[in-house]
């Protein structure tokens, strides 16, 4: 399988399945077309947002300031947009993080 993402003028939209209270912060690999991933923060008070967006900016070297959660605030589905990045440059980073999952 494969992650759903998708571009459209303003970015890249990735969902996102986040495992908040993790005993790590870690890219999980893939589940249901969306990137899994979990953070030791718990859901409160949007720490867990904040330790997602901290754990990709550091994976991916991007910004916190370009990754943004368009939906699921206060759910463990997600949608981000990452913005000022191209396709090719997304899909490769993506790549990288899933071999370093397996």
């Amino acid at each position: 399988m494969a992650i759903d993402w998708t571009e459209e003028p303003r970015g890249i939209i990735v969902p996102l399945h986040v495992q908040p209270g993790g005993r790590k912060n870690e890219i999980r690999g893939e589940q249901a077309g969306a990137l899994k991933l979990s953070v030791t923060a718990k859901p409160e008070n949007g720490k867990a947002n904040e330790a997602v967006i901290e754990l990709l900016s550091k994976i991916w070297r991007l910004r916190k300031s370009q990754i943004h959660i368009l939906s699921g605030d206060t759910s463990r589905q997600k949608r981000i947009l990452i913005s000022e990045i191209t396709s090719d440059e997304f899909s490769a980073k993506l790549q990288a993080c899933l071999d370093h999952a397996k």
